[in-house]
Order: structure tokens, then sequence, then C-alpha cells
């Protein structure tokens, strides 16, 4: 169906940045084609510590205005979809022989007001044995202190973005890669491939390149530019373990080597860790944990948990690559900054592009409405800037009341059993009804192929959220994976690859 169109942008990564950029163009008028080479999210967008904050940290590297723009953006994305983001307590305990005590007060009032808050509390400190957070945490643990941010699923985040974008007139088109592209004249040539290796054209007035870890490749390779700017490849490395508090907050540690690990309550039963920050110079799409850095973060656990864990307490583990904005003199990967860079090509009369480096998941929507200011006045849109107050699909819950949209649902939908109604309510908000359509009971739903999934959200992510195989759903458009009994998660995941390639709506993209 894109064989041979002409389009205003063509985006190139289906990842946050890219799925951001198609919305907001698409959203001004422009006609926009995105192609990603696999699922979207399917790499460094579905592995972060799935947090919207400004990044306390940073404020020790001196990041003041990549703090600021973050904690603007921490609550406009809390309001956008508050089905898939909520607000989150964190705990940070205080180990005196780290940072002193003024330093850590200082810091937390410099991120209470670098910028307004309405949503989240501010700041305070407390006494552990006061507080149901210090009842993990070994007794030497006396103080600490607890402020606020977001918690975001990141993956549907990305999906989100990228439905949005194609609610506005933007094609998507995911396992299609960019192979090459050539300026001809005010046009870029583009010959793309898909998954079963067939070829096909589009010309594109701008090019934005999205592709994250491959952003340098890309330039190198099928667009054949060079750049001023390069970026430096981090792995982050996650953990997950049963349970290992019963509160709603989360911690912040602070470790000897002056990194900080996250502990975060996850899917309900678990405790998700991380993460790591080590330099990473393979193949971004085999990325993985090594032993090394699964004992660091055990280690950074038993540092303040009563209860300790081991590597063989670990259900599931996640990696990442970061692509970092490189900087000179950065030697720590910790403290290279996280912050974005823009870079615009674009000589005269020929077609711009547009080539993002760095950035982190909180601040994706402000670096969309930047690259598409940067674009339009080469592809002569005048059309404002939208997203800031626009909710995302699903995230039309009144007052962005989600406890409240929650019980009406169960109330109209009494039949669901309540973890299960809690769950779609979660993962599709105000379009939940669109995955249960009319069904009256779960034999309506059809086929179960795990626990809590039913051919009805099969079929619905197959037709609209572009998913197409078992790790699609299990592992990025649900955390389903993480509850299937790991005896069983196998055959699932054949049960499901076979749906899949029953299905011949698949073929459609």
């Amino acid at each position: 169906m894109t064989q041979g169109l002409r389009y205003d942008l063509l985006v190139v990564g289906g990842g946050i940045n890219g799925a951001g950029i198609a919305r907001d163009a698409a959203g001004r008028g422009l006609s926009v084609l995105l192609c990603e080479q696999d699922d979207l999210a399917a790499h460094t967008s579905s592995a972060s510590t799935k947090l919207i904050h400004g990044g306390l940290r940073y404020l020790e590297y001196r990041e003041f205005g990549l703090v600021r723009k973050a904690l603007q953006e921490r609550e406009t994305l809390l309001r956008a979809a508050p089905h898939i983001m909520w607000p989150l307590r964190f705990v940070m305990p205080h180990m005196p022989d780290l940072r002193p005590a003024w330093l850590i007060r200082a810091g937390l009032f410099l991120y209470d007001h670098l910028a307004r808050r309405e949503l989240l509390p501010g700041s305070r400190g407390i006494t552990m044995n006061r507080h149901p957070a210090g009842v993990p945490l070994i007794d030497s643990i006396k103080r600490g202190f607890v402020y606020s941010d977001g918690w975001v699923n990141d993956a549907r985040l990305v999906v989100l973005n990228a439905l949005d974008a194609q609610e506005h007139g933007a094609t998507i088109v995911t396992r299609t890669r960019l192979v090459s592209a050539a300026r001809v004249g005010s046009e870029w040539h583009a010959q793309l491939q898909r998954a079963d290796g067939t070829t096909f054209e589009v010309r594109a007035s701008s090019i934005a390149n999205a592709a994250g870890p491959w952003v340098g490749d890309l330039l190198h390779g099928a667009l054949g530019r060079k750049s001023s700017h390069s970026v430096r490849l981090v792995k982050g490395s996650h953990i997950v373990t049963r349970r290992l508090f019963d509160h709603d907050h989360a911690y912040i540690f602070q470790n000897p080597d002056k990194r900080i690990i996250f502990a975060i309550p996850y899917e309900h039963d678990y405790t998700l860790i991380g993460t790591t920050d080590l330099e990473y110079r393979g193949d971004p799409s085999k990325v993985a944990i090594n032993a090394e850095e699964t004992q660091y973060l055990c280690d950074s656990i038993n540092r303040y948990f009563k209860q300790k864990i081991s590597p063989a307490d670990v259900r599931w583990t996640y990696s990442g690559v970061r692509p970092l904005l490189e900087e000179e003199g950065a030697d720590n990967p910790s403290a290279v900054t996280r912050d974005y860079s823009l870079e615009l090509d674009a000589p005269a009369g020929e077609a711009p592009l547009l080539s993002v480096f760095g950035g982190k998941i909180t601040t994706f929507r402000k670096l969309a409405e930047e690259a598409v200011d940067k674009l339009a006045g080469a592809l002569h849109n005048d059309s404002p800037a939208w997203t800031v107050g626009a909710p995302l699909p699903g995230g039309d819950i009144p007052d962005a009341n989600f406890e409240r949209f929650l019980s009406e649902f169960k109330l109209q939908h009494a039949w669901l059993p309540a973890d299960l109604a809690h769950r779609l309510a979660r993962a599709y908000g105000t379009r939940v009804t669109h995955v249960i359509g009319d069904a009256r009971s779960l034999a309506d739903l059809g086929r179960a192929f795990a626990p809590g999934l039913y051919e009805a959200e099969l079929i619905y992510l197959l037709g609209i959220e572009w998913a197409r195989s078992a790790q699609d759903v299990l592992w990025r458009r649900t955390k389903l994976g993480l509850h299937v009994e790991p005896g069983t998660l196998e055959s699932v995941t054949q049960d499901i690859d076979a749906w899949f390639a029953r299905e011949p709506a698949q073929q459609s993209a």
C-alpha cells in the first residue's frame, strides 16, 4: 500500500522518538510514513527503567536544563495517558558515608522547585521506623527522604504514539527497514525492504533519522552522510525478582561507586531492579545481561534489604542499549548526558535530513515537537505544535482519574475477574471496550492462550497495534510472559506464534 507513494516525511525508527515525531508531524497535517525494522519498541524503548522522571542524580552533573525540561514534561505526560502512567513515591534511605543529608536536602529542594508541580507532592524527610518503607530495610538505616516521580509502561507508550500518528493520517510499517536513500533534487528516493525480502520505493520531502542505537550506522550506511555528532552506546540491564516488599513506594539506593539503583514495585507480584551502565560495542539487537551485572544488582539490593537475594532469585532479565549523546571528557558512562541533540542537514534546494542523537523517554514529546519545528519551514508547514494538551489513545479519562474509571468499568463488566479487568483497563484505558467488544462472559472472549490472555485481545493487538508474534504480545504489549509458569512458557509462546501464522491479516502491513 506504500509502493510508489510520496510523503512529506519519512521517519526511520519505531522507538519512542520516532513514534513521537510521527505523531506530532501527522497532527500538523503532514503526510508521514514511519518504518521500523523490527517491532515497535523492540529495543531501547522497551528496556528502560520505566520511569517518567526529571533525573534526580543528573543534578550532581549540573544538568539543570535537562532536569528542568524533564520535570516540566513529567506532569504533561501524566495527564496525557493516566492509564499507562501514574505518580510514584520514591524512598531514598540516607547513608551518611555516601552523601551528606544537607546535600540530599538541597538536591530535593531544587527537584521540587525547578518546574511547577500540580499533580505530584513534594519531598520530605522520614524516620524509617515510623514509615512502611523502613520495614524491609536493615536496622542501621534510621532516616531517609521521600520524593515524587512517575511510572510509565514504556512499550505501550510507544504503541500509543504510533496509533495516534496513524489516526492522524500517518502510515506505520513494521518489520520494514530502510535499505538506502538518495537525494534527488528536493526529494529523497528511499528503498525499503520488508521482512520477506521484497523491496519497494517511496519518495519523501524529508527524512527523520530516529534509529536510536543505529542512528550513526544509518547515517553512514543507507543515507551516505557524515555527522558532527555521534552516540555513545551504553548498556543498561535490569533484573526482576519476586516481590521484596509489600508497600507501594519505590526505592532509590545509593551505591559506593556513586551510581544509583532503583527497586520498584512491578506487575503486582514482582520487584524491578536496575540499572547498570556499561560501555557497549556489540550489535544493539543482541544485547543481554551478563553474570557480573546480575551480581552487581543483587549486591546493591543486599546492601539495604534484610531479605537477601542472589542470582538464583532472578525471575527475568532485560537489557537495552541507550544511545547517549557523545561528549568530550565524559569517561564514566553514568556521567554521559541524557540530553539530546537534533542535527539538521538541509543544503539549499535539497531535501532535509534530521537526525536524533541521545534523549530519554521523559523528554520524547518535547524532542518530537522540536524536531518537527526544525523541519516545518522546509516543508512549508506553519501549523502550530499541538501535543502538549492532547491525550494519547485511551487516555481521555475524565479528570485523569483512573481509579474512578476503573471502578465504573468493573461495575459495567462485573463478569470480568478483578485482576483481568484491572490489567485491561490499565493497558487500554477508554479503548478497553474495543478489545472486549460485546462480550458478556469469559467464553465470549474466545480461547485462553494463557492465564488472562484471550483470543479477543490477540485479535485486537493484531488488527490495531501491529503485534505479529508471541514476543510482541507477551513481553511488549503486555508483560504476561512474566506471569506464565516458566515450565509452560515455551508451549504458550508456540501456541501464540502458531495463531499469528494462521491469521491472514498479518500479511496486510
